[in-house]
């Protein structure tokens, strides 16, 4: 798959996948960023991607992120849709300090990966309901 992407700053190298099994590839921070204890932040990714027709781009964070960083993705998983691509795009990262002390994310470090997923856009077909309910609901499998 060829997909368009451009740098904020070209000193940083390109995203890239660390091993040849990988199905992430790590985003570069491009600037230093300080969070506070509790606080939100949005960290540059240094890459405007134009993700491709039929796909999504997800930002999910690395996995040693919390161990290493107390910090985590309050809203889990980021979404990049394919007419995200304006000059004002980049990807941020947004993460949120669970510590008591402030954490430094420096300029270079891979705190996320990206992951190319093929999707599809539902055409609704409205109905007046779905027959027998045959689960209980929300939690119903225990």
């Amino acid at each position: 798959m060829h997909v368009a992407i451009q740098r904020i700053d070209t000193s940083l190298p390109l995203p890239r996948y660390e091993s040849a099994g990988a199905v992430g590839f790590d985003l570069i921070t491009r600037e230093t960023t300080t969070i506070q204890p509790g606080a939100i932040a949005l960290v540059p990714g240094n890459v405007i991607v134009q993700v491709p027709p039929g796909y999504a781009l997800l930002i999910t964070p690395r996995s040693s992120l919390p161990r290493k960083k107390a910090l985590v993705c309050p809203h889990s998983i980021g979404i990049i849709d394919q007419d995200y691509h304006g000059p004002e795009d980049e990807i941020l990262v947004q993460v949120r300090n669970i510590g008591t002390e402030p954490v430094t994310v420096e300029r270079g470090e891979r705190i996320a990966q990206g992951l190319f997923v093929k999707v599809e856009q539902a055409q609704w077909q409205e109905v007046d309901g779905h027959g027998a309910q045959t689960r209980g609901g929300f939690g119903s499998t225990g």
